[in-house]
């Protein structure tokens, strides 16, 4: 007896992929990464950080260029992850933690988002998204009210340096900032810094400029660049400008956050 094998007709795969995009665009199933549970990272207490696929920066020091593209995700439905943040509930309220979305870049898939944000509120859990702000403008305010806490990425205080960094401009980071001030909503900042590329004292005064505007900045982290995602660059067929840099002395990380705590900055 021969086994036949039966394939899916073009009219399948066609609606199939149909169905796909249509629960995509209506935020019932997003592209995941991976998750991973964490503490003192990616805000207060320990968190469940979801690293979500699509990005439209391309940072030469990014550690996590696996991301960038959407298709390489798993589909994930927002009620498989909201379950799986219910799990945590009793270590969140214990650790005073919660949820983390991070990418990649989460507004990417702001239709998730926004409904993966909404149940997790409802679930009294702590929610913070960790968002470059280059697509702050699909953050709109009924996704802001249900987030405790923006991790905000300032990659550079100058334009020139900022799109050297990323490949995008910088004014969008600006005005998410500037929403975020007027709403009151808690924002901590994140800058990396990178020897030859965002350490000058004339990009960390441009930083410390943008950032004193926003009174609702608790803390600004300085983050020293590493090269620990260096291999993921090389796995995806990359070019990786970053390969021969190496991370910061320890006396500039504390003379960087020296200058920005003479500048009014809270520093972390």
């Amino acid at each position: 007896m021969v086994a036949l094998t039966l394939h899916p007709s073009r009219e399948a795969l066609a609606e199939a992929h149909h169905e796909r995009l249509r629960a995509q665009r209506a935020g019932e199933v997003g592209n995941v990464h991976s998750w991973e549970l964490v503490t003192a990272v990616d805000g207060p207490g320990t968190r469940l950080t979801v690293f979500l696929n699509g990005c439209p920066l391309r940072c030469q020091y990014c550690h996590n260029p696996d991301t960038w593209r959407m298709r390489d995700g798993t589909a994930t439905t927002v009620d498989e992850l909201v379950a799986r943040i219910a799990r945590y509930r009793d270590v969140f309220a214990a650790t005073g933690g919660g949820l983390t979305l991070s990418g990649g870049e989460p507004l990417m898939q702001a239709p998730f988002v926004r409904r993966v944000l909404h149940e997790a509120s409802a679930l009294g859990v702590h929610t913070a998204l960790d968002t470059s702000g280059f697509l702050g403008a699909k953050a709109d305010d009924d996704m802001l009210d249900d987030v405790d806490l923006v991790l905000l990425d300032v990659k550079s205080g100058l334009p020139d340096t900022y799109r050297d960094v990323t490949g995008v401009d910088l004014e969008p980071t600006i005005a998410f900032g500037d929403r975020l001030a007027a709403r009151g909503t808690r924002v901590w900042v994140r800058f990396v810094l990178v020897p030859g590329l965002t350490d000058a004292d004339e990009n960390v005064d441009a930083v410390a400029r943008i950032v004193s505007r926003w009174p609702n900045v608790e803390r600004l982290e300085v983050l020293p660049f590493h090269q620990m995602g260096a291999d993921k660059w090389e796995r995806i067929g990359a070019d990786y400008a970053l390969a021969d840099t190496r991370p910061p002395e320890p006396e500039r990380v504390d003379a960087v956050r020296d200058r920005f705590r003479r500048a009014g900055v809270p520093v972390a």
